[in-house]
């Protein structure tokens, strides 16, 4: 986990998608992709080592792939699941 993501690591993940805030006690659902970008950015890893992990397992290319997660970490930000000053590199 790294510096800003500890609200992050407070979720329940589920393979599924399924996303629980125990925080707030709100749910949602995600999809693979999204699924394994909010887990990785959990877990530390940096903006390059996700988007080549992303293009590994689905069929996007890399460009597309950049900006989906850099966009949804913006998400992630907006919905106060991360520090508005986090910045995916």
């Amino acid at each position: 986990m790294t510096a800003g993501t500890d609200r992050l690591s407070q979720l329940a993940i589920s393979p599924s998608g399924f996303i629980f805030d125990p925080r707030s006690g709100s749910t949602f659902t995600v999809n693979e992709p999204a699924r394994f970008i909010l887990e990785a950015i959990r877990d530390g890893l940096g903006l390059d080592a996700i988007v080549k992990t992303l293009n590994d397992h689905f069929a996007a290319g890399a460009a597309d792939l950049r900006r989906d997660t850099l966009e949804f970490a913006r998400r992630l930000r907006d919905s106060g699941l991360l520090p508005t000053d986090f910045e995916l590199v």
